[in-house]
């Protein structure tokens, strides 16, 4: 929690300076929040990191690395791990820390391979990453160059994973804050990219989210959106009856034509689909780090092109648009 103070000094001097005192009454109600039963062990888990210095930090590569295995004695090797794998389960990443190999159950690396390029360059941006996990793509963001990262997701394990790894770096320009997107002030703008990746068919009200989104980002820029999307023409739109790939929180699984008519509704501009692929039982599995079923497990054993349920196997679509 020691790492919000320098977050909410870090809005100075940029157009989200004004809701500073309204994101810090966010996060203190978020922290304060008992239903997190966990709390007090993740805090505690947290104190039990040991004190290190890394010589190095890798934000630029597939494998987001802080430290190496020189910096640390075998014993802390050993009491760093015995206390991350703690943290279970660990779903986006990699990362190497101090040697530590987290093998998360996705490889969230190959997610952001396909889209570099065709996103606007993020030197000196104010990014906002919405639904971002243990904050993976956010090091990544940093690592492009973006001024200052802001990711924000509801689970609060996650964001105690992300915590454990700023420990290490706390000087760096990144953010995890514990709250949903409609959580943030009503009026914070002023962002130049927001990305939403892998949760709009979570979203009971899709459209809602994408005006949320837009209400994010200042004149002219760029979101950048991910979402699971079915084979179809313009209208067509799976709404799955009960699980979809045993996740109960699928709502909404539109045609790339349909997701294109429906951020031109909520007013976005130059909307471009720039890539389509299967999700691939390499690029989530399960790991030591994450041992609970995966991808595998959401398929039919007959027949891999669809999951248990009958419906589709899960393809991913990105798409840029802005405002």
């Amino acid at each position: 929690m020691n790492d919000y103070p320098r977050f909410l000094q870090s809005l100075e001097n940029t157009p989200l300076a004004a809701w500073q005192s309204d994101l810090e009454e966010c996060i203190s109600q978020a922290f304060s929040d008992r239903r997190h039963g966990k709390m007090d062990d993740w805090l505690s888990w947290l104190q039990q990191l040991p004190e290190l210095s890394p010589s190095l930090v890798k934000t630029d590569q597939a494998i987001v690395s802080i430290g190496e295995v020189l910096d640390v004695t075998e014993a802390q090797k050993n009491e760093l791990e015995r206390v991350l794998r703690l943290f279970h389960p660990w779903r986006k990443g990699p990362f190497d820390i101090f040697g530590t190999m987290i093998d998360t159950e996705w490889r969230s690396d190959l997610k952001w391979q396909r889209l570099q390029k065709f996103i606007s360059p993020l030197e000196g941006r104010l990014v906002l990453d919405v639904g971002c996990g243990s904050g993976y793509h956010c090091w990544r963001m940093q690592g492009e160059g973006a001024a200052l990262v802001v990711g924000i997701d509801p689970t609060m394990l996650y964001v105690m994973q992300f915590l454990a790894l700023k420990k290490y770096v706390p000087d760096a320009a990144v953010h995890v804050l514990p709250l949903r997107s409609d959580e943030l002030p009503v009026e914070l703008t002023g962002f130049d990219s927001v990305f939403s990746m892998g949760v709009l068919y979570h979203c009971r009200s899709p459209f809602d989210h994408l005006l949320e989104l837009k209400s994010r980002l200042r004149n002219g820029g760029e979101l950048v959106l991910e979402t699971l999307v079915i084979e179809g023409q313009a209208g067509q739109v799976l709404v799955p009856e009960g699980r979809y790939a045993k996740m109960r929180n699928v709502w909404f699984i539109p045609s790339c034509e349909t997701m294109v008519s429906w951020l031109r509704r909520c007013g976005f501009k130059n909307i471009e689909v720039v890539g389509v692929s299967a999700t691939s039982i390499e690029e989530q599995r399960a790991t030591s780090w994450m041992n609970f079923e995966s991808l595998r497990d959401f398929l039919d054993p007959d027949d891999l092109s669809l999951t248990i349920e009958g419906y589709p196997a899960p393809v991913r679509a990105a798409f840029v648009a802005t405002v």
